[in-house]
């Protein structure tokens, strides 16, 4: 039984490597919620004062940290699942708000609140975290490369820049000083295109394979 998280930078492929996974190694997938989610547009689209009078990051988080609360705890009593972005990264996004004062301290402490609470009850199950995180990581050219390839409408606008690359700049930070729920994979996304090179998707899921018989979760 193999919990696999998939995480890293907007726009690099973790849906894609999920899909891989998932196909490849027999395992259910879930999925972060994009298109379902009405939040996520309004999110990148509204303006300083239309985010300071709607709260439109803060509902955001909370959005998402109910979704992946619900989607770890199924992944972590069922076999084989991979998760497309889990709780434990959520925080990060949220900090990162915080600290571009689109999140006050009041409602980060809400949602530090409500996340400790629900990271609690995960240690109730008989499985309490995943197995190994496969992190995407990439230059920050890539990363936009990538977010324009997908062509979601909402996430082109030039003025997201700055928040992308606040986040991309603290992500590796992050995973290896503050991730610590599992196992860490990097894979480099510069050098990898699971889409269009069949070698380089065998690849990966070769080297995932391997990782998984070191940690004896064949």
């Amino acid at each position: 039984m193999a919990l696999i998280v998939v995480g890293g930078m907007i726009g690099l492929g973790k849906t894609s490597v999920a899909n891989l996974l998932g196909r490849e190694l027999g395992s259910d997938v879930f999925y972060e919620e994009v298109d379902e989610n009405p939040i996520l547009p309004l999110f990148y689209t509204a303006s300083a004062e239309e985010i300071e009078k709607k709260r439109y990051p803060f509902l955001l988080q909370l959005f998402f940290l109910d979704k992946r609360f619900r989607a770890i705890k199924q992944a972590l009593v069922s076999p084989r699942n991979i998760l497309d972005r889990s709780i434990y990264e959520d925080w990060y996004f949220a900090k990162v708000n915080k600290e571009l004062g689109r999140i006050t301290d009041l409602e980060f402490s809400v949602y530090e609140s409500l996340a400790d609470n629900m990271m609690e009850e995960l240690q109730e199950l008989p499985k309490k975290s995943p197995d190994l995180m496969v992190y995407l990581k990439a230059s920050f050219d890539t990363v936009l490369y990538r977010i324009g390839l997908r062509g979601r409408e909402f996430e082109q606008d030039e003025d997201l820049i700055d928040y992308y690359y606040k986040l991309w700049s603290g992500y590796d930070e992050w995973v290896m000083n503050h991730y610590h729920a599992s196992d860490v994979l990097i894979v480099d996304m510069d050098q990898t295109d699971i889409i269009n090179n069949p070698e380089d998707a065998s690849r990966l899921v070769e080297t995932i394979k391997v990782k998984l018989h070191e940690l004896g979760l064949e």
